[in-house]
């Protein structure tokens, strides 16, 4: 293939890919299983593929970013004010705690596992496993939900350990962590804000580290332009995503997603098995 060609087929590869990781970052279907079965499709089977998908989290951590602007940069004000001891409201330390507490679960989780993160885990069946799974789990707090609680720092522990249930490509952070806010009994809309609010964290530091790996290792350069248009592309569409979402959720249920990732699921064993 004439390296023309080639260029431009991996400009179109790293855009779609930029494409799938925005949309499905937030949208609860799995933006890591969904970035592994389109890999199968486009035949690309990259050394550094974890990483680059990190990048590309990395984008939709900023559009999480700019879409909750005053929400964030107010908890990192509540952050500073605590530390230097000023007046703090209840609930913007009750917000910060449970934060900081939901994001250990995957963040020690995610530490001790990477190595396996990066082979078994970024297997088609795995994800089409892990699809049904969180397919369930969401049917489930559908069922249970009872949307009569508030958040505290318990709670958003609890909600952490369904984060970490994430790191598994198929489950879907977005997925689990506003079913673990349903099981707890948030509302809706508050299970949905405090699940952007907590992937902040863990997704700004998780494309840190696989940027960083990236450099350390020399293969930033080789897919250096790639991944700035791969980036934009999920960028742009990581804030649409968002949007759609919170809208969405204010007045219906997880359900169409449960039955979209038991149709994709089925597809994908039928592909792959």
């Amino acid at each position: 293939m004439p390296s023309s060609i080639q260029h431009r087929m991996e400009f179109v590869n790293a855009t779609f890919l930029g494409i799938v990781q925005g949309l499905t970052e937030f949208i609860p279907v799995s933006s890591s299983g969904h970035l592994i079965i389109a890999r199968q499709f486009l035949g690309e089977q990259v050394a550094y593929g974890l990483a680059f998908d990190a990048v590309l989290q990395l984008a939709t951590t900023f559009a999480v970013l700019v879409y909750f602007w005053k929400d964030i940069t107010g908890y990192i004000a509540t952050f500073f004010a605590w530390v230097l001891k000023k007046d703090v409201s209840k609930e913007q330390k009750t917000l910060l705690t449970a934060i900081i507490v939901g994001s250990i679960p995957a963040g020690i989780f995610g530490f001790l596992f990477e190595n396996v993160m990066e082979t078994l885990f970024r297997n088609p069946l795995l994800v089409a496993a892990s699809l049904l799974g969180g397919a369930a789990i969401m049917f489930f707090a559908e069922r249970a939900a009872t949307q009569t609680k508030t958040l505290t720092t318990k709670r958003g522990f609890q909600v952490g350990l369904f984060q970490a249930l994430a790191l598994v490509p198929g489950f879907s952070r977005s997925g689990m962590t506003i079913s673990g806010g349903l099981f707890i009994g948030l509302t809706r809309e508050a299970a949905t804000r405090f699940s952007f609010l907590l992937a902040f964290p863990i997704l700004l530091g998780s494309g840190l580290k696989k940027l960083l790996d990236l450099f350390q290792e020399g293969l930033l350069g080789s897919v250096g332009l790639e991944l700035i248009v791969g980036s934009l592309a999920a960028f742009v569409v990581g804030l649409a995503a968002i949007h759609f979402l919170v809208s969405y959720l204010k007045k219906n249920t997880l359900m169409v997603f449960v039955w979209y990732r038991v149709v994709l699921a089925c597809l994908v064993l039928f592909l792959f098995a």
